[in-house]
């Protein structure tokens, strides 16, 4: 990907048809902490300065692993409606992680993607070329993660 913040490409976005209401989608997206049963990278989260859950300005610590390699990363959430979208800025990596939520029958069109909202940082370009293999092999993996996240979260939904 280039220097500058971007467009995402179409690649960078998954969506997946899951048969629960839009609501029940957001709260399983929404619990930081049990994102770990859900991605191949994140391994969860908790909440910081006092914030319970997910509204607009709330931070939290994500914590991800990949091989051998481990990290925590900082998130400010930029979005928070219930039954619709969440969306939070990943402020070491420069992206920008959203879920949209839309009604589709008796069940939900959920879409997650990323969007680069600044410049990509030189730390993350560093970290990412020396532990987590280069930024292509990097980007191909996150792009499956999106992929087997939805599958994860409609195989909880649905259970």
């Amino acid at each position: 990907m280039p220097d500058s913040a971007q467009p995402t490409d179409p690649a960078d976005q998954v969506s997946l048809r899951i048969a629960a209401p839009p609501e029940r989608v957001y709260e399983i997206v929404t619990d930081i902490a049990g994102m770990g049963r859900l991605s191949p990278e994140c391994t969860g989260g908790r909440w910081l300065d006092g914030a319970s859950g997910p509204a607009v300005g709330a931070r939290f610590k994500g914590t991800n692993k990949r091989g051998f390699a481990r990290w925590s990363t900082t998130n400010e959430v930029v979005e928070a409606e219930p039954g619709r979208a969440f969306s939070f800025k990943t402020l070491q990596s420069g992206y920008q992680w959203t879920y949209r939520m839309e009604p589709d029958g008796d069940g939900t069109l959920v879409t997650e993607r990323r969007d680069p909202f600044r410049k990509r940082p030189t730390v993350a370009k560093l970290f990412t070329q020396v532990l987590l293999g280069g930024e292509d092999s990097h980007t191909d993996e996150l792009r499956a993660g999106m992929q087997a996240t939805l599958e994860r979260v409609r195989a909880l939904v649905e259970a």
